[in-house]
């Protein structure tokens, strides 16, 4: 009887261990969200904001992240071979308020490590000749683009604060010689 349950069991192991390989081989696959092959299938459902779709509908195609201060924020799924100078276009551009020198790319490796790259484009930007080399960093899957920034004050802002404190100033004055008076 021993014999029986053991050769009854043998096959029923086989096919329960298959199951299992099969499971966790999908399960570990289907973990990395940040790749996608060809065109999103609900691209034209999605209606949240900062989404932006500029996928290759043939290839393989890498979901990324821009956070600061480009036009267009957000999470976009790119083409894989896309680098940093095409990620900043689709996001509409750098702003007025950028600091390109501090620009930072954040990803996290297979491995769970994390690395920050630090670029400098500001001489790209603003010079009429390049002094040092330019790398184009080619962007991966779960990269996080970021932006820094600070609001940057022109001649006109100078110009609206100190208006607006010089009216202030006088309207004070012309109540307190009207008060005296």
């Amino acid at each position: 009887m021993l014999s029986k349950v053991t050769s009854l069991s043998n096959p029923a192991l086989k096919i329960f261990l298959c199951s299992l390989f099969l499971f966790l081989t999908n399960t570990t696959f289907s973990q990395d969200e940040d790749y996608q092959l060809g065109l999103s299938q609900d691209y034209m459902r999605q209606n949240q904001g900062a989404y932006y779709d500029y996928s290759d509908p043939s290839g393989l195609n890498i979901k990324v992240s821009v956070w600061g201060y480009v036009k267009y924020p957000g999470r976009y799924v790119i083409p894989e071979r896309s680098n940093i100078n095409d990620l900043i276009s689709y996001a509409g551009g750098i702003s007025d308020n950028s600091n390109l020198d501090e620009m930072r790319i954040f990803r996290v490796n297979s491995d769970s490590t994390q690395e920050m790259f630090l670029y400098n484009y500001e001489e790209l930007w603003w010079s009429e000749t390049l002094q040092t080399q330019i790398t184009l960093s080619k962007m991966q899957a779960g990269d996080v683009l970021i932006v820094p920034g600070r609001p940057r004050w022109y001649w006109e802002n100078y110009l609206t604060l100190t208006l607006s404190i010089v009216g202030v100033l006088l309207s004070l004055a012309t109540l307190i010689i009207t008060a005296n008076n």
